[in-house]
């Protein structure tokens, strides 16, 4: 294995949780401990991102950001890299297609929250991504009923699953589930705005 990669058996089943994390919070320990128990993870890699492509604001730098999310999410199946910026990976499809092909038999699934499926179609090659890694859609606060209605639900409704399905297989892409989970009402963004986190461009 790379130096610098996380280790995963073949027949592993690792969720991928991709973000800016500027900062990484409770909110995020909090769905990544959820997806892990609903979905029957085996690991789950936190994919802290070199800079999102729709966001004109750049983020805290790396080190600043990966400390902090290795504070915030103790746990020893969650895995905290910067996988992106040492594959030189900008867009998500590239990300899951380059991970597919240096860990063969490992099962990955894309993490996402319901608010980046209410604008996943502006993300590049969106549908592709649909077809090459199952997605799981984890509950929000407020953008429950926006990403069901949203261009990507509508998109795929048919390849949607409860997560009873979910469990019970190993389905193939495209399929997708929308998990529902108790809520915790934390931001990034917000977190920012109070003048807790020293980012870049603040």
């Amino acid at each position: 294995m790379r130096v610098g990669f996380p280790m995963a058996a073949r027949g592993m089943v690792v969720g991928l949780l991709g973000g800016s994390f500027d900062p990484a919070h409770e909110g995020h320990a909090h769905i990544t401990r959820e997806a892990m128990k609903r979905l029957g993870l085996d690991q789950v890699w936190w994919l802290v991102t070199p800079g999102n492509p729709l966001k004109a604001r750049q983020p805290a730098p790396m080190a600043e950001r990966i400390a902090r999310g290795r504070a915030v999410m103790r746990h020893p199946r969650v895995k905290i890299t910067d996988l992106e910026a040492r594959l030189g990976t900008r867009y998500t499809y590239e990300t899951v297609v380059r991970l597919q092909a240096i860990y063969p038999g490992v099962r990955f699934v894309w993490l996402m929250g319901a608010d980046n499926l209410v604008q996943f179609h502006r993300w590049d090659r969106w549908r592709d991504i649909l077809r090459v890694v199952p997605v799981a859609v984890l509950a929000r606060p407020g953008a429950g009923v926006k990403a069901r209605l949203s261009r990507a639900a509508q998109a795929f409704r048919a390849e949607q699953l409860d997560r009873g399905e979910w469990l019970g297989g190993r389905r193939q892409p495209p399929v997708w589930a929308f998990i529902n989970l108790p809520m915790m009402d934390a931001s990034s963004s917000e977190i920012r705005a109070r003048g807790a986190w020293r980012g870049a461009g603040t």
